[in-house]
């Protein structure tokens, strides 16, 4: 073999090897923040520092409360509106990925199918959209955060970061915002009325909701008490 192309294999071979080093860094750094997340409240989310960094005028407003002290009518409420397969999956509702993958062939914007993990995932680290390429990192860091947490944590992280109004992250935030009272004190009407408006908070109010909206409430209601009301929480134990 000439000596110019031994040196180009070795210097791909190295170049290789330093990628596959750097690969499996980035990869053990991930997995390190996960697990340790499953102890440590996160002070803020890639959504809430995104707010922060646009342009919008209205304050950021987040206070973490711990899933024993909220309503145990929010998560069912969530779950009931959100993802109702939540405490059995494993992070992925492969029925509903195949319906929107269906749909995206055909011409249909990607949407829909996102469990309460991957949504938790996105709204934790990543930024909105509905791209392929984000869709694919947001299902290769769900699958070792449903390893590594609980469904409980992943619940209660959830209720703590998903925005309900402009710059309005968390239940705790939004219980006092809208109704006046700790996220402990919200009743079954009033979760219904916040996980209506999670689909897009931006768009639909919880102050001031429309007939959509109402219909989505009454909805909701329906099915958090086919989910077996607020006894059903304790699964996620």
């Amino acid at each position: 073999m000439p000596a110019a192309a031994a040196r180009k294999r070795s210097f791909a071979s190295r170049l290789w090897r330093k990628l596959c080093l750097l690969a499996a860094f980035v990869v053990l750094a991930v997995l390190a923040l996960i697990l340790l997340l499953r102890f440590v409240n996160p002070p803020t989310s890639a959504f809430m520092l995104g707010h922060q960094l646009s342009t919008s005028s209205s304050p950021l407003r987040h206070q973490w409360v711990d899933f024993e002290s909220m309503s145990p009518w929010l998560p069912l409420a969530v779950m009931a509106s959100e993802d109702q397969k939540f405490p059995h999956h494993w992070g992925f509702d492969i029925g509903s990925i195949g319906t929107a993958l269906r749909n995206y062939s055909q011409g249909d914007r990607l949407r829909g199918a996102s469990t309460i993990s991957q949504q938790t995932t996105k709204n934790l680290f990543l930024w909105s959209g509905q791209s392929l390429a984000r869709k694919g990192i947001e299902a290769a860091l769900t699958a070792p955060l449903e390893l590594l947490w609980t469904k409980r944590r992943i619940m209660e992280v959830y209720l703590n970061i998903a925005e309900f109004g402009e710059g309005i992250y968390g239940v705790e935030a939004a219980s006092r915002h809208f109704f006046g009272v700790p996220a402990s004190a919200i009743t079954a009407k009033q979760a219904a009325l916040l996980a209506a408006v999670l689909p897009s908070p931006k768009r639909f109010r919880v102050d001031a909701p429309s007939p959509y909206i109402q219909d989505r409430v009454s909805w909701i209601r329906r099915q958090m008490a086919q989910l077996g009301g607020p006894g059903i929480v304790r699964v996620l134990d």
